[in-house]
Parts: structure tokens; sequence; C-alpha cells
């Protein structure tokens, strides 16, 4: 549904970000995007929105060219876009506002606006705070609020680019399920994360290194077969629990110690 197909992206010539990155992400997938601080995360995720274009290769979503202007509107209709900092979206007064403001833009007819603006609302537990100003949000529920705005515009795709990151932990774990639920309902959600713990709700993890896809598969065959460490990142604490567990033989082993001193350092 969403491929890529040898793209190559820099920003500055002679500098890539991204080299020969192929791909493909068909429905109903749930995939997860991990990589070190300046991998191309961020870059392959404006990449499959068409915010920005390749300088090399194609990216087509069900035959939809993002390089053709004439098709881009299409696309950005049928992928959403969660940025990490949802005031980065919101541009309106209200929680209700901010929902109908994207449906205006893809000119949803009047009367079908209120039932879209109550399911996105009801989708994200956010239907009580229809007249709530920005000010008066958390993080979270910001977060949220920016979440019904793209449901509410029904889109195929949904990417969250690391959109946990700057919440506290029941607000990530808010977000999480909300994710969870979409996927559940036949959204494909596409997940930019440094948080290798989300990782292990994903159906499949691609790994950026150095511009370059080192992975495309399961997360579990990625925490058990690649050197996680040195792609600048930390095997998940269940992930350690369980390869610590495995490693003394029972019933000698001290489970609840081994649990502890994982627990302090996680």
């Amino acid at each position: 549904m969403l491929t890529f197909d040898q793209v190559h992206f820099y920003y500055k010539k002679g500098q890539p970000v991204l080299e020969d990155i192929s791909f493909t992400i068909n429905a109903g997938e749930f995939v997860a995007i991990v990589g070190a601080n300046g991998s191309g995360k961020s870059t392959i995720a404006k990449l499959m929105d068409g915010l920005l274009l390749p300088r090399k290769g194609s990216i087509q979503f069900k035959g939809l060219d993002t390089a053709n202007p004439a098709e881009l509107s299409e696309i950005h209709q049928q992928i959403g876009f969660v940025f990490q900092n949802p005031e980065d979206q919101f541009i309106t007064t209200t929680v209700m506002d901010e929902v109908l403001f994207g449906l205006e833009n893809i000119r949803v007819p009047r009367e079908e606006m209120h039932s879209r603006l109550e399911h996105a609302l009801q989708a994200v537990h956010m239907e009580d705070y229809l007249d709530a100003m920005p000010h008066q949000l958390s993080g979270g529920q910001k977060q949220r609020v920016a979440i019904a705005a793209i449901v509410a515009m029904r889109p195929q795709v949904i990417i969250f680019d690391e959109a946990t990151s700057m919440l506290d932990p029941q607000g990530r774990q808010q977000v999480l399920a909300i994710m969870q639920e979409l996927h559940r309902q036949g959204l494909t959600i596409i997940q930019i994360t440094h948080h290798m713990e989300e990782v292990l709700s994903a159906e499949r993890l691609l790994l950026l290194h150095q511009g370059r896809l080192e992975f495309d598969g399961d997360p579990l065959a990625f925490f058990e077969t690649m050197p996680v460490a040195d792609y600048q990142l930390q095997l998940p604490f269940a992930v350690r629990i369980h390869a610590l567990l495995h490693s003394v033989a029972p019933p000698t082993a001290d489970w609840k110690g081994i649990i502890r001193s994982q627990w302090s350092t996680n």
C-alpha cells in the first residue's frame, strides 16, 4: 500500500540522510520505526506523507505518487500525521474547533461534521472536554485532541512521529492504548519511537542506521538476533528480564533479585 522504491534524500547536497531505502507497508499493519538520533526516522515519516519529497526514487501510496502535485492532496487526506509536540498542531481556541478545523479543510458536509466530531473525541476519551481551551489541558490530553483531529478525517494510515516522547508515563500509556485500539479497528499505524518498550506492541520493526535500512522484521527477532547496543538502542525491560531468567538454571535462580536489579537500572 505504501511503497518506498530506492529512495534517497538529503537536506544538503553531499550529506545524505537516507540512501537506497526500499520497503512496503501493507494495509492494516502496525509498524515501528527505530534508530539512533540522526538516523533519518523523522525524515522518513515526512517523506511518507509527502511533507518532503525524495531526491531520487519514488514513494507511492495506493498507486498515488507523492512527487505528483495533483495526487498529493489525496495522499494528505489518507495519511494522518501526529507530531512530537501536540502544541505544534493546536491552532484553534477550543477542542471542538480543533477537530472541526480539519474537517472544514477537507470539505466535509456540515451535516456530517457533528457525528465525526463526536466519534473522534470518544475514540480518544476526550468527549467531556468539548469546550476546553488548550491551556486547560495536560500534555497527554493535548496529544489526544491532536489524534482526534486526525481520526475525524478518517485516514487509512496514521503516522505517530515520537508522539509519546514529551508525555509523562500516564500520558504515554493513554496514547499507546489509543494507537492499539485504532489498529484493532483496521487502521495502519506507523510509529516512530525511541522508547524500546513501545516497540513490543508493533507487528513489524524497521531499523534505520546511518541512513540505511538495517533490519525489517519481527520485533522479537530483532531483539534476539541483532546487536542492539551497536545501534545506540536499549533492550526493553521485559526482554532483559526474559534473557536473564533464562540464563540461570532454576530452582536456584534468585528471580526476584534479578528483577529488582534490572528495575533499578531501567
